[in-house]
């Protein structure tokens, strides 16, 4: 389908945006952002109870949000969230952290801990996010009693760059602990040094996309050798997951834009995994563009969604092998 109208009727307000870095540094380009985002015309998210704290990791401290139910009862599903930004950008007041975890908090019932894990800015390189990830999933497991959430329905996610890190600290956690999450939830994510070309039927679509909202080559190249300080030759598979041993990882939900071109990494990635017997769902989330948990759920295709990954987090829909 068409690119949807809440993003393609903005097209405009990209215009002289060479990147996301300059567009929020300045006050004027960072309203057309936002505009563009349609945060400014978005209705009030779920009111939850939020409250802040920290996981020991081995970098220190990793700050979290913790999102419940207000008046919510204890010995519910969990669900550990990292949002995206090409891991050098993003917080835990940006939409797609905030949002979400606050939609997915009301509509599976779940505890959400949002993790403001280390940026790949000022000489932070790999393993240090890699590292805050794994750190405050473990900090989550092993502290379920005291956050309300049942240990055998802790559930893991990301966006984009945070769903990368959300793949490597589950298969860190399978390797050094014999521990998986009960499923991890993938939206718009990559899982390669070097993005796979797009099939056939995913490359004329990415003509229509502006080119400050594509990932070409050389602009992967650079978020990839940022983040691990080197060239991409130099990632684990801890790292990038798509180099990783898959067999004996958790059920796997990958949640695709339409319009993408980091999509052909989740539609190989998924291959990989039913290759190696692990249950995967992939959905085509269709109109949309990377980053669209950034939008708000009055969007159907957002609502729908968030709607998939609340049933999942709550363990009523189990994703199943594509």
């Amino acid at each position: 389908m068409p690119i949807h109208a809440s993003q393609s009727a903005r097209f405009h307000l990209l215009e002289g945006i060479e990147s996301f870095e300059q567009g929020l540094a300045d006050p004027v380009t960072r309203a057309r952002l936002d505009e563009f985002m349609s945060i400014t015309d978005a209705p009030a998210p779920p009111a939850v109870d939020v409250r802040e704290t920290a996981a020991p990791g081995p970098h220190g401290p990793v700050p979290v949000r913790i999102y419940s139910a207000i008046g919510g009862a204890s010995d519910v599903p969990g669900f550990v969230w990292l949002h995206g930004g090409a891991f050098r950008m993003g917080d835990l007041d940006m939409p797609e952290a905030d949002w979400t975890a606050r939609q997915v908090c009301q509509r599976a019932g779940a505890v959400v801990v949002s993790v403001d894990y280390r940026l790949a800015v000022g000489g932070v390189t790999y393993p240090v996010p890699h590292d805050d990830a794994v750190a405050a999933v473990r900090w989550v497991r092993d502290s379920a009693a005291d956050v309300g959430i049942d240990p055998e329905r802790i559930s893991l996610g990301g966006a984009s760059a945070g769903g990368n890190l959300a793949t490597g600290a589950a298969l860190r956690l399978r390797d050094d602990d014999g521990w998986v999450p009960a499923a991890l939830l993938l939206a718009y994510t990559t899982l390669h040094a070097v993005v796979p070309p797009p099939s056939p039927s995913l490359a004329p679509l990415l003509e229509e996309i502006a080119r400050l909202l594509r990932f070409l080559p050389e602009d992967r190249r650079s978020i990839t050798e940022n983040y691990l300080g080197g060239a991409a030759s130099r990632a684990d598979g801890y790292a990038m997951p798509a180099g990783a041993v898959l067999e004996g990882l958790c059920p796997v939900l990958l949640l695709n834009s339409e319009y993408d071109d980091l999509r052909a990494s989740a539609e190989v990635f998924a291959g990989q995994l039913a290759v190696a017997g692990v249950d995967v769902r992939q959905v085509l989330v269709r109109g949309m563009l990377h980053g669209f948990l950034n939008l708000h759920a009055g969007i159907e295709p957002v609502d729908r969604a968030l709607g998939l990954i609340a049933e999942v987090v709550a363990g009523e829909r189990v994703p199943t092998r594509a």
